[in-house]
């Protein structure tokens, strides 16, 4: 077993396919509704704001789909990504496991969310698109998708949650240095956000606001898609770069994770670390535990419900069946603006109604806690959202101390905090309070969900 604090892993170790789970499911996905005809979805349906290539990808059943070489170039700037042992952090915590994590705070943008990014504006690029429109929570996916609209000679538009827009002012400076154009979401400039304002004006947003307002951008002008940063089947797929990166890591190291743990908003970020090493779960049988980790404030997998939903509050988007706390739910304004989204990748929801992945809630004073420890050990600033799997990968260290088992833990540092140190400036002054959203609240939202037979 190598002793090595950081893996060096070279061009060759870039996968040259993304891994697709969906053949390998406990059972078939529920298709996907078409929320106008209350039929299945079919590619048709899709076409107003996806490219066919994404568009097969989202629907395919092949295992493996090949990673054109041009997306691959541009993933050559910053992958593959380095797989740290978390040496020191051991050592404070004097813990006997083995602590690894996938850094992927080395992108330009500082998160994993290129990985997809570069994928949908190439794509597009292809398919004769000049122009993308999307939402951004926290801002990590809008600055990753303006990055991968400046690499392909595409316009992009970015629709940001009013409260990031307001708490994240850096986050707006580096999509606009790559050249996209970001405006607070609700906003005046959609149907959508006007309705959302005649309502409350003072709306903080949500990633569900966000979403019918950049699908709206897309579906009313022939120049421009949607690109979505996370929970459809071809976002997931572009991220398992991770876990293959990462599988063949530990191949060179000789050993093998125990436990996977990663943050969960909408799910790209665990699903693409997870899913290879799911796949040698369901289909080699080892033994691998698998946590998935979101907010209290927001939480979708550990109080929201197993049915179909739509994917934005303005009843836009297709109809999934997911884990939801409802379409038009609004999180508190909580520093993990990645983490605020009311559904859960279908891929993902179904893996945690099978059993396979354990869902966890954690308050952010307890998960800026963990950062800090962290970040004291080993140097890097997690991201807020990021810091929530640094709690669980903590607490696993912890349970194994008590117990004396020697296992190795593997979780995504799916990026680094260096924008959202004002919500480390609250946490040292405070200022953060912790927030379990109401049961009530909950059951209110979940009144709304659509009826599918």
């Amino acid at each position: 077993m190598s002793e090595n604090t950081k893996v060096i892993l070279d061009e060759k170790f870039i996968p040259t396919q993304w891994y697709n789970i969906l053949p390998d499911m406990p059972e078939p996905l529920a298709p996907v509704i078409n929320p106008n005809t209350g039929k299945p979805a079919t590619a048709d349906d899709l076409r107003p704001i996806f490219p066919m290539a994404l568009i097969e990808q989202e629907m395919s059943q092949e295992r493996f789909i090949p990673i054109p070489e041009p997306v691959r170039e541009v993933y050559k700037l910053w992958r593959p990504t380095p797989l740290y042992r978390a040496k020191r952090l051991e050592k404070m915590l004097g813990t006997p496991a083995r602590i690894y994590y996938k850094y992927e705070g080395v992108s330009p943008a500082g998160s994993h969310k290129p990985n997809t990014a570069v994928a949908q504006a190439y794509y597009n690029k292809e398919a004769g698109i000049s122009r993308l429109s999307t939402e951004t929570g926290a801002g990590q996916w809008g600055s990753a998708l303006a990055l991968a609209g400046s690499l392909f000679g595409l316009e992009v538009k970015v629709f940001m949650v009013k409260i990031s827009y307001q708490q994240k002012p850096y986050r707006r400076s580096l999509i606009q240095a790559w050249g996209a154009t970001v405006v607070p979401s609700p906003s005046t400039e959609t149907n959508a956000g006007r309705a959302i304002l005649a309502q409350d004006p003072d709306s903080t947003g949500s990633l569900g606001i966000a979403i019918s307002e950049a699908v709206e951008e897309a579906a009313l002008r022939e120049d421009t898609n949607y690109a979505l940063g996370s929970v459809l089947n071809h976002v997931l797929l572009h991220q398992t770069v991770i876990g293959e990166e990462a599988l063949l890591a530990f191949k060179e190291m000789e050993d093998y994770p125990d436990v996977v743990i990663g943050c969960v908003g909408g799910g790209s970020n665990y699903a693409g670390l997870a899913y290879p090493f799911m796949r040698e779960r369901l289909l080699n049988g080892k033994e691998t535990e698998f946590i998935a980790v979101e907010p209290e404030a927001c939480p979708t997998l550990t109080k929201g419900v197993y049915a179909y939903d739509y994917g934005d509050t303005g009843k836009m988007t297709p109809i999934m069946k997911m884990h939801t706390l409802g379409h038009t739910f609004v999180p508190p304004g909580i520093h993990a603006g990645g983490l605020r989204y009311h559904g859960m990748a279908p891929s993902l929801s179904a893996l945690v109604k099978h059993g396979l992945i354990e869902a966890r809630a954690y308050h952010q004073n307890a998960v800026f806690d963990a950062a800090v420890t962290f970040a004291r050990a080993e140097g890097f600033i997690p991201a807020p959202e990021t810091a929530h799997a640094v709690k669980a990968a903590i607490d696993e260290a912890l349970k194994a101390k008590e117990t004396g088992e020697e296992k190795a833990i593997l979780f995504n540092f799916s990026g680094h905090g260096h924008f959202d140190m004002a919500a480390y400036d609250a946490y040292f002054a405070g200022k953060l309070e912790d927030y379990s959203y109401p049961e009530e609240k909950v059951q209110e939202a979940l009144e709304h969900l659509p009826k599918v037979e």
